[in-house]
């Protein structure tokens, strides 16, 4: 059996899965990568390792947690270590421009995208439908995202404040769909494991669904992104059309994800429209236990099936 490690960065969104194992009694190390160091003489071992990388650790001033996640993974990966959500699955969600281009490609319904890295290369006759959606290519939790008017709009603000073009200085413009919610579908190991419905008042883009960005209690949450917003409310959603997981289960396959937090919206006039795709997937333990079951738990045994592959 193959020993454990778990890639991470954030200091509190994997606990509820070291306690299932913890309870469990399932050996593991904690990678905790905002600090790190490997020499060329450090073997990766008989072990696998779960990249649980967020790519919004530059929100919490943890910037250089992913580009070390990605080279570790890299490097583990060329001994030939089992790494799950490795560096091509964490590249793919790393970029959104690229998830833009492998749906068009897919023709999977997508929201129209141009993305750009200088202001001067937009143009009044781009091609873009106002509003719009103005957001960052490495995105996390809904920062830096703005509804705009016009490109008049999006100039303003990102003359306004040079920090929006971080960590990677590329920007995205959108298409903006109106919508009365959102379905996130979680996977694991390829099958849907939960949905849900997210709901949300106004102009609010952090629907992060770990409880302890959002409680369902309704208390603060410990999130880097202001929420003196009504905060979103998660909803189970058992009837998910099988031709929305089928597309689902797709995209895993495309981007090679091992784990996975899909989202997608339907639009007034028919649309089915994938929009987000999240390989650090934060489950929500309530939702799971709805259908029966703790989503940890089950992550838990999909480890344990890959330690003994």
């Amino acid at each position: 059996m193959k020993s454990l490690n778990i890639l991470f960065e954030h200091p509190k969104w994997q606990n509820p899965l070291f306690e299932v194992l913890d309870r469990r009694g399932i050996a593991y190390e904690k990678c905790d990568l905002k600090k790190g160091r490997i020499d060329d003489t450090t073997a990766a071992g008989n072990t696998v390792y779960f990249n649980q990388a967020s790519p919004s650790a530059y929100l919490r001033g943890n910037t250089h947690a992913v580009p070390w996640a990605l080279s570790l993974m890299e490097i583990l990966e060329s001994d030939g270590a089992d790494v799950i959500n490795g560096s091509n699955a964490f590249r793919f969600e790393l970029n959104k421009a690229l998830q833009s281009r492998v749906l068009s490609r897919e023709g999977i319904d997508h929201p129209k995208t141009i993305s750009f890295n200088h202001i001067d290369a937009l143009s009044d006759d781009i091609g873009m439908t106002f509003p719009a959606i103005l957001k960052p290519n490495q995105g996390g939790s809904g920062a830096r995202m703005f509804k705009v008017e016009s490109i008049d709009e999006v100039r303003k603000i990102l003359t306004g404040d040079e920090n929006l073009w971080q960590p990677d200085y590329v920007m995205l413009l959108q298409e903006y769909l109106p919508h009365d919610h959102v379905v996130r579908m979680e996977f694991l190991d390829g099958e849907l494991l939960y949905a849900m419905k997210v709901f949300v008042e106004g102009e609010v883009f952090n629907l992060c669904p770990s409880e302890e960005c959002n409680p369902g209690d309704g208390s603060e949450g410990a999130c880097a992104i202001d929420l003196s917003v009504v905060p979103p409310r998660f909803e189970p959603f058992a009837d998910v059309p099988t031709a929305a997981v089928a597309i689902g289960k797709r995209i895993c396959k495309l981007g090679g994800l091992d784990v996975a937090g899909i989202e997608y919206l339907e639009t007034p006039d028919g649309r089915r429209v994938f929009y987000d795709i999240n390989a650090n997937s934060n489950l929500r333990k309530p939702i799971g236990e709805h259908f029966g079951f703790d989503p940890f738990e089950r992550v838990a045994d999909f480890l344990v099936k890959r330690m003994n592959a």
